[in-house]
């Protein structure tokens, strides 16, 4: 019965005119709608295997040119290339392209012509456009934005980490690599993580940096436009108490931002990304995948925020213990708020996906975007790229705006972070 079923869907994309080479080799699960796959220049080469009912794929995408593919629950833009491994729960806008051996996990989202090499392994990341990872890396749970085209791009060097797991085996560590209001805008300087290196996150790192080469980055850098290197550490060896979190003003103040600067993306999202949609339902299940993939990123980083909010009280005492008579209250306090006001600010980051930021703002921008499409059509980089610095610096302001109204509204609710 399962041979017959999966030959059925094999023939019914083949008679739409997808060219599948070695059929007897492919499989498409029951679940899969035929009709969410285009028969417009798509090729499913030998090996492959498509699952998910969500599962989307448009004209001219190429699978498993390099090796075997498995797909689950994934949209596919145009002209998307997979060469080669296991893609789950992600999207992929207009020509991205990912090498072989990729793992790719859910709530990713790569977005046009976001272009990775071989044996890369990503979860939880955005790509903005034209974003390039060498080979070999592992980069989970960021977001990386910067440069204007194919030849002006930000790109990690091969051999990179983003070191997303700390020994007090928590995750609530995103790192911004450029941002939001301005990165939407493809018009910012790359940023540049040399190969062999790695960041320490959550960490932000602002528009123009470039890190050297073998380089482990543990700092933040909003400022941008400078050259870092490695620093090695005075202490070869010092005392470690699991759970104390030194840091934990940064690890909060980071998360946060990143959290608003997500929420800014899905606004960006049904405001503007709205605005280019054809109506054609393969591309509407492809915005609906990008769309999910931000609040699968949202919900994901609330949650590992809260598992370091619920460690406070065990924080607290080690504090105590450690610090004795030199123990500051400001210290105290901001664990103490952390833990007892985690209900108001899972509150508030959650009813912030209502927030539309400065509407005369929006309104102004979004007319300016409605008058680029009718010059150029529904042509997304196009129309991005035609704004010009006036007309990008509205949509920047607006987007910028509400992720402050979100950080600003935190730090009511905790105010030692002002400290």
């Amino acid at each position: 019965m399962k041979d017959t079923l999966n030959q059925s869907k094999i023939q019914q994309l083949l008679r739409k005119g997808v060219r599948i080479d070695r059929p007897e080799t492919i499989t498409i699960g029951k679940e899969v709608s035929c009709d969410q796959i285009s028969d417009n220049r798509v090729v499913i080469h030998s090996g492959c295997k498509v699952y998910g009912s969500r599962t989307a794929i448009m004209s001219g995408c190429e699978i498993g040119y390099e090796g075997p593919v498995t797909i689950e629950d994934c949209q596919l833009g145009p002209d998307v290339k997979l060469q080669g491994g296991f893609f789950s729960h992600s999207t992929f806008l207009g020509k991205a392209m990912l090498g072989s051996g990729a793992h790719i996990r859910g709530g990713c989202l790569l977005e046009e012509e976001a272009n990775v090499a071989h044996t890369v392994g990503l979860k939880q990341t955005i790509l903005f456009p034209f974003v390039t990872l060498g080979s070999l890396i592992n980069f989970c749970d960021c977001l990386m934005a910067g440069g204007t085209d194919r030849k002006n791009h930000s790109e990690v060097g091969s051999s990179y980490i983003h070191f997303n797991y700390t020994p007090n085996q928590d995750k609530a560590t995103p790192s911004l690599i450029g941002d939001v209001p301005k990165g939407v805008m493809l018009n910012q300087r790359p940023i540049f993580l040399g190969g062999q290196g790695g960041l320490v996150g959550p960490v932000r790192i602002g528009y123009g940096t470039v890190i050297a080469a073998g380089t482990i980055y543990r700092k933040d850098f909003i400022k941008g436009n400078g050259l870092l290197f490695a620093r090695s550490n005075v202490k070869k060896q010092q005392p470690l108490y699991f759970g104390l979190y030194p840091g934990i003003k940064r690890v909060i103040t980071n998360n946060i931002n990143y959290i608003a600067n997500i929420i800014a993306l899905r606004r960006w999202y049904i405001d503007v990304r709205s605005l280019f949609l054809p109506g054609n339902p393969i591309e509407k299940a492809l915005y609906q995948g990008a769309l999910e993939k931000i609040e699968m990123i949202i919900s994901e980083r609330i949650k590992r925020l809260k598992e370091v909010a619920d460690k406070m009280p065990r924080s607290i005492e080690l504090y105590k213990k450690m610090m004795k008579e030199h123990v500051l209250q400001t210290q105290q306090d901001l664990r103490r708020e952390i833990f007892e006001r985690w209900s108001n600010i899972e509150e508030l980051l959650t009813d912030s996906y209502n927030k539309e930021g400065n509407l005369e703002k929006r309104d102004e921008f979004l007319d300016l975007i409605q008058q680029k499409i009718d010059e150029k059509g529904k042509h997304y980089i196009e129309v991005i790229k035609g704004l010009g610095n006036a007309g990008a610096a509205i949509g920047t302001e607006w987007l910028q705006g509400l992720i402050d109204e979100i950080t600003n509204q935190i730090l009511n609710i905790i105010p030692s972070l002002r400290h």
